[in-house]
């Protein structure tokens, strides 16, 4: 019997407390060809039902082990690419030395070369010299020496080699073979590294309703969106007049409780000025809101004829280690979670270039936030959860006294 009552009494526990603690936003991503790391860039529906900081996100696999990731923002980006150049010719002269003559590209400044070395546990010296026809060489950097050429986990190392600022179209590599055999160069080239400026994501509001404001000489417009969102950009887009010059103010209404009166005041967010001579871009202070107003100040002029207004956040990406053809989900909305701890967020510098992309689909709420503000599930009731403590309490009070009244009878 007392087995049978406590793992009763765990599963009333459980269930009582269930309820307070889940996801509430799923979503499939999709199947990727090839292992490895990809980046997932997260659409703003799945943002929008996260935390500020998006640390109630989790990726799991179909047994449910949860997947290591780290978020990566996307607004600029450092791009690594490497430019191979053609080895022209791979000269061996046995047990004395190795001859490598690479062709630079025209106009290439170089004081660089990285080199693609098979594995090899060896120690070599080599020198490096110039040429712009092959014939006559010009010496450029000598006695200089490559070491630690063994990786644990890959069959190649990459080593850069620096030297004097050249601008010959042929360079030569010179390996001492005296001591050791020749090692394996696989290719050659440069990586060219560009500061990358990724496209804004552009989010659409559910509404964005315009009212002229007569009597205060103003524009209000006010925008909704189904749940909060960032902001990062506003672009306006103005047809009339030709030239105008005004005053824009960003606010949002809050409720204060003030002498046990509920008072409504307007809080500015941000403040800029639309100017014909600009563009009418706007990179502003993150916004993360489901309700604002931009209020446009018109004086005495006529108020201005706006085609659009757009909204833009500055995409986020998560990065993580994905196997071939295996189904993954991601959960977020789970307000109570907090940033999770993986070994994977100390080795961000490790995971450089341009990562293949995936994407997420099919995503879903498990609860509407606007049913819940709206008309909350009895379960969702402070007194139901009152309710729930009361009876946990009343239970864990009859268990405990049955479980001392059969140690009596038992003694």
């Amino acid at each position: 019997m007392k087995p049978m009552k406590l793992n009763s009494l765990f599963i009333l526990l459980f269930l009582t407390n269930f309820s307070f603690a889940q996801f509430q936003t799923t979503g499939k991503i999709k199947e990727v060809p090839e292992n490895g790391f990809h980046e997932i860039v997260l659409s703003p529906e799945i943002r929008s039902y996260s935390k500020h900081d998006l640390s109630d996100i989790r990726i799991f696999n179909t047994k449910g082990n949860e997947i290591p990731y780290f978020i990566q923002s996307n607004s600029e980006a450092l791009l690594n690419t490497f430019e191979e150049y053609t080895i022209v010719s791979k000269t061996v002269f046995p047990k004395k030395s190795t001859s490598i003559i690479i062709a630079v590209p025209a106009v290439k400044n170089n004081n660089q070369l990285s080199l693609f070395i098979a594995n090899a546990d060896v120690v070599k010296n080599y020198s490096i010299s110039g040429s712009n026809d092959q014939t006559q060489w010009f010496g450029i950097s000598n006695s200089q020496t490559l070491d630690d050429l063994n990786s644990s986990s890959e069959a190649s190392v990459i080593k850069t080699i620096s030297y004097p600022l050249s601008t010959y179209k042929y360079l030569k590599i010179d390996f001492d073979d005296r001591k050791t055999l020749p090692i394996n160069i696989l290719k050659v080239g440069n990586f060219d590294t560009q500061l990358q400026k990724n496209i804004l994501q552009e989010v659409n509001p559910k509404k964005a309703a315009t009212t002229e404001l007569t009597s205060l000489k103003q524009t209000e417009i006010h925008v909704l969106f189904d749940a909060p969102q960032i902001i990062n950009e506003i672009a306006f887009e103005i047809s009339r007049p030709t030239y105008y010059k005004r005053n824009v103010i960003i606010y949002k209404k809050v409720q204060q409780q003030t002498k046990h009166k509920l008072e409504t005041y307007d809080e500015e967010i941000v403040s800029f000025e639309l100017n014909s001579n600009t563009k009418n871009s706007f990179i502003i202070p993150e916004i993360f809101e489901k309700e604002f107003y931009i209020k446009i100040e018109n004086k005495d002029n006529q108020p201005l004829n706006i085609s659009a207004v757009k909204f833009s956040q500055k995409p986020v990406s998560v990065i993580v280690d994905l196997n071939a053809n295996e189904k993954y989900i991601i959960r977020t909305g789970n307000k109570i979670l907090n940033e999770p701890e993986y070994d994977l967020s100390d080795f961000k510098n490790n995971i450089t270039g341009k990562l293949p992309q995936t994407n997420i689909y099919e995503i879903k709420q498990i609860v509407s936030p606007k049913n819940q503000a709206e008309k909350k599930s009895f379960w969702q009731q402070g007194w139901f959860m009152w309710l729930c403590i009361l009876l946990g309490g009343i239970t864990i009070l009859y268990f405990t006294a049955s479980l001392v009244k059969d140690l009596k009878e038992k003694n």
